[in-house]
């Protein structure tokens, strides 16, 4: 029995926007679409809803089906619901973002779904209401990396601070003070040194550090302030 006569059909979807660091910039994963409307567009990974599936399982899955990968940080932003926003029919999008290591990901599922990383320097034009998206995405990002450790996310298990330093740059697109920004990361005590340098790094073999994933976790909520001033 319906209970609710007077109700309109309406398609929920998810979209994701998928966040990755290559070690010099801030990448965007976007699929080439294979079907209508749009084919042979760029857009965001996504997909509808199934019937029995709560809106977080469902970005879960569908991150999972694209990169292979469990246990990412991923965070639901806005919901976009415009009438027009789909030419085919009536649908709301629930977005969520992601945060990724580049490197960690399975190229086969990403070539699978004819997906690439794009960098948001020179994003290509995106269907529907997506650029928009991407931009509410890239502000939530700045803000809460700002605030929160979440920028460890896009790092592999040991990094050094340069390279962290360099992420930080990215997400900002703009130059910190490397001292003041070393002080502050380092006196938040969420990094364990390993006893090990990185004998790639052009810094004269730089000390790595990985996270402490348990006071990661404990204090995640907690205020850090990670942003210096920037660089004059």
């Amino acid at each position: 029995m319906n209970q609710y006569p007077h109700s309109t059909r309406l398609l929920v979807a998810i979209d994701c926007i998928i966040f990755g660091f290559d070690g010099d910039e801030i990448k965007l994963l976007v699929i080439k679409r294979n079907f209508e409307p749009e084919r042979g567009k760029w857009s965001l990974m996504g997909g509808f809803v199934n019937q029995e599936e709560d809106l977080e399982v469902g970005a879960e899955r569908i991150l999972y089906e694209l990169t292979g990968l469990n246990n990412i940080y991923v965070e639901q932003l806005l919901t976009f619901g415009k009438v027009n926003r789909d030419p085919v029919e009536r649908t709301i999008s629930v977005v969520f973002f992601a945060l990724i290591n580049i490197h960690s990901h399975d190229e086969e599922s990403v070539r699978a779904h004819n997906a690439h990383w794009v960098s948001l320097k020179n994003m290509p034009q995106l269907i529907f209401d997506h650029e928009k998206m991407v931009q509410n995405a890239l502000e939530r990002l700045r803000y809460k990396a700002a605030l929160h450790p979440i920028g460890f996310e896009l790092l592999p298990e040991t990094f050094t601070i340069p390279q962290l330093h360099k992420l930080y740059e990215a997400i900002y697109g703009m130059q910190l003070d490397r001292r003041n920004f070393s002080r502050k990361i380092l006196s938040t005590g969420l990094l364990v040194d390993t006893g090990e340098k990185n004998e790639n790094s052009a810094t004269k073999k730089a000390v790595l550090y990985r996270l402490d994933k348990e006071k990661y976790e404990d204090k995640f909520h907690s205020f850090w302030y990670f942003m210096p001033e920037p660089s004059a």
